[in-house]
């Protein structure tokens, strides 16, 4: 049993159990010494015998043996009990040791029928060696019911125990998502932030930049040095581009109630439909993802989705996520017009402004995944991510 609470408990019940059966098996042999009888020397030997193999049920179990070497272990034992009872009427008294052994190892029901016959076995023994008597009935049977009370009260507490850990080892797991979805919405807020300091200051001044230069542009088309006021301009552009694009990759689309689903539908109905592609999403709103991996397949999506619509010339496309219990695969797939694979159109794709396949390509190596695209002049283009869900970081 793992430690807890009440590990002292059962230790101390256990040692109890232990001492009690050495100073009976004790006082057995001291009855052999002082009042020797003709079978002293046999009682002495079948109390050490017994002894030992009281000993070796410890050894059995720390081992772990299986259930039938226990069984065998306390049966042996039973008929060394007996076997003494014979020799010496005071042997009866380890009896009530026996009772818990018998309820830990048989169970609640076999346990107690055991417990009765043992009983049973102790009174005749002693009726039939020391004469009937009141106390030779009495003092077995108060025995037997003291141990059964004890013996499933001790049942009861370890099932307590047990659940108590149950409970325990649930409150601890609870404890850790709440402080890794703690932690995940630090790193979100964080992202948000970075992204309206960018957007306010970086990606407003870029902007400015480029309108002024553009002015400038127009108001002298012939004046000298005008080539270096258009390749500043370009140059803004380029970096108010990247600006965007860094604000878009820290704040995702919200993911509401309906999940990864919900986000992909949303962007499909306005987004996506205004530049005139039709998406389809196949994606379930009772799938539950972490949040890092709904965001990394919303950006792969959404990055999939502007090379379409940049490159594919295509009228439709579909969104689907199928998921197993180890892994997940994600794919958005297209009716445009493909490209080769090993020609240059695929050096052009990657080198797309936002959401090329070299970013994706990246974002799906992070997560541990593999990104497969499979596509053909005329044939369309479907780019397909496998993800592990034991591995996924």
């Amino acid at each position: 049993m793992a430690p807890n609470a009440l590990t002292p408990v059962f230790v101390g019940l256990r040692t109890g159990l232990h001492t009690l059966f050495l100073v009976l098996t004790v006082l057995v042999v001291a009855g052999a010494v002082f009042a020797p009888t003709d079978s002293s020397i046999l009682v002495i030997v079948l109390a050490a015998v017994l002894v030992l193999t009281y000993g070796l049920g410890g050894v059995i179990v720390r081992s772990g043996g299986a259930r039938g070497r226990r069984l065998r272990w306390l049966a042996v034992l039973t008929l060394e009990w007996m076997a003494l009872l014979w020799l010496s009427p005071e042997a009866a008294y380890l009896v009530f040791p026996l009772f818990f052994l018998y309820l830990h190892l048989l169970g609640r029901w076999w346990g107690s029928a055991a417990i009765v016959v043992s009983t049973v076995v102790a009174i005749v023994a002693l009726g039939l060696r020391g004469g009937w008597t009141v106390g030779g009935v009495v003092g077995p049977l108060v025995g037997a019911g003291v141990a059964l009370l004890i013996g499933l009260g001790y049942q009861a507490l370890a099932r307590e125990a047990a659940q108590r850990e149950a409970l325990m080892a649930e409150l601890l797991a609870t404890r850790g998502q709440l402080a890794a979805n703690e932690h995940e919405s630090g790193v979100l807020a964080e992202r948000a932030r970075l992204a309206r300091e960018i957007h306010d200051t970086l990606a407003q001044g870029l902007s400015s930049i480029q309108m002024l230069l553009h002015a400038a542009e127009r108001a002298d088309p012939d004046r000298p040095g005008v080539e270096h006021i258009r390749l500043a301009r370009e140059t803004a552009a380029g970096n108010l581009a990247e600006a965007r694009r860094f604000i878009r990759e820290l704040t995702p689309p919200q993911l509401d109630d309906q999940g990864l689903g919900g986000a992909l539908r949303r962007l499909a109905a306005t987004q996506w439909a205004s530049q005139g592609l039709a998406v389809q999403v196949r994606v379930s709103d009772t799938v539950t993802l972490p949040m890092h991996l709904q965001t990394a397949l919303l950006r792969i999506a959404q990055g999939a989705i502007a090379n379409v619509i940049q490159h594919a010339h295509a009228s439709t496309a579909t969104i689907a996520l199928a998921v197993s219990a180890e892994e997940l695969r994600f794919t958005v797939e297209d009716d445009g017009a493909g490209f080769d694979p090993n020609g240059s159109a695929l050096n052009s794709v990657e080198k797309s402004d936002s959401f090329g396949l070299v970013a994706t390509r990246e974002r799906v190596q992070q997560l541990g995944g593999t990104l497969t695209v499979d596509t053909a002049v005329g044939q369309g283009t479907t780019v397909i991510v496998d993800l592990s869900l034991r591995e996924t970081p």
